[in-house]
């Protein structure tokens, strides 16, 4: 996979200014506040395990960290969904692997079109839209006959059980090639916000459409029924997407609510992180979104995630690096957690997940087919 580096945007500097006499005579005024990173804390990289399953599916995407023990699903467990299978064309892995915090792998799903309750368009491609739910696994399916992007389907939502079975399909309603997601609680219900990148880009042919969606899915819960969507809203639309033979599709990709209902969003190319405001609220698009930040350290943003303290975190498909953004925008640190391939880095990470009691972070290295922790 290779990306085009993101444009470094100019930053205000500080005007210096001479004479002792006059420094001497000013008063001391305190310097602005020191904003604390929370990948600052963290110093090495480890191997957790092999996200390879008995199938020899391959690419890891989405990563998500078990909450509570139910089924199958242990408690501080980490899940890991594979797009290629063991030939490693893309849009065709079917698996969902779970791992311990000690390194234990075991399958928690194989899904096939054979098991599934109803019809999904164009088989099994499971993307970074990887969450869980009032003890729900929700995976984004995008779906390829080659490997290609040109023979791509519209794909679904897959909803799981904590044994492992496909319970229900979501498609239709504006689902159209989900690519990642992010779900947050509320009582006996949910709002699920999922980034779709297949509105027109298969036929653009590798020209950028700027019709990308993000769409809020709200989901009720209720006890020995099937979770139902109960309203679809598109609070995002208008982004940047194509295909790509290496990538197989840029869109927007990393999906995260911040503090006071904002929805931040990877911009993927346009290396960029933008910020609906008001989401889980509104009732129409904000179209992209305000920019947060975009250019320095970002080099096509993936996988997004929040730190506790409210920081956006992002993984750069361009160039193996993470960075932090405050919520103000400003890029507060950053730190290469990969550097195979060519370019460097280039296409190895996607999916991440904050490690529970702020234990370090959780990402998948494509290059290597492994999840590693940043601690």
């Amino acid at each position: 996979m290779r990306f085009t580096r993101g444009i470094v945007l100019a930053t205000a500097g500080t005007a210096a200014m001479s004479g002792a006499g006059l420094m001497a005579a000013m008063p001391a005024v305190a310097g602005p506040a020191v904003h604390h990173s929370f990948i600052g804390r963290f110093h090495r990289t480890s191997r957790v395990a092999s996200t390879v399953p008995a199938n020899g599916d391959v690419n890891p995407y989405g990563v998500v960290v078990v909450r509570h023990s139910q089924g199958r699903l242990h408690q501080g467990d980490v899940l890991v969904s594979n797009f290629n299978n063991s030939k490693n064309l893309q849009g065709t892995g079917s698996t969902i692997v779970e791992i311990s915090p000690s390194g234990h792998r075991t399958l928690f799903t194989h899904i096939t079109r054979a098991s599934l309750p109803g019809r999904c368009r164009g088989g099994i491609g499971l993307t970074t839209g990887l969450v869980m739910t009032h003890g729900w696994v929700i995976v984004g399916n995008l779906p390829s006959r080659n490997g290609q992007a040109a023979t791509s389907s519209p794909g679904c939502l897959l909803v799981i059980n904590s044994k492992g079975t496909v319970k229900k399909i979501f498609s239709g309603h504006g689902i159209n090639g989900p690519w990642d997601a992010t779900v947050v609680s509320q009582g006996r219900s949910a709002s699920l916000f999922v980034a779709n990148v297949l509105n027109g880009t298969a036929a653009a042919k590798g020209k950028v459409v700027r019709r990308g969606t993000v769409l809020r899915l709200n989901i009720a819960f209720s006890r020995g029924k099937l979770p139902a969507i109960t309203k679809v809203t598109k609070v995002g639309s208008g982004f940047a997407q194509r295909t790509d033979p290496a990538a197989f599709v840029v869109g927007p990709t990393g999906l995260g609510l911040g503090r006071n209902g904002v929805l931040y969003v990877a911009d993927t190319e346009m290396s960029r992180i933008t910020a609906i405001s008001q989401a889980l609220t509104r009732s129409s698009s904000a179209g992209t979104g305000k920019v947060l930040t975009s250019g320095g350290k970002l080099n096509a943003p993936l996988g997004l995630a929040i730190a506790p303290g409210g920081d956006v975190l992002t993984v750069n498909g361009g160039d193996g690096r993470i960075v932090e953004t405050s919520p103000s925008g400003v890029q507060v640190a950053s730190r290469f957690l990969d550097r195979s391939g060519s370019p460097p880095g280039s296409g190895a990470l996607f999916g991440l997940a904050v490690k529970p009691s702020m234990g370090g972070i959780y990402y998948v290295d494509d290059a290597a087919n492994t999840l590693r922790l940043l601690h």
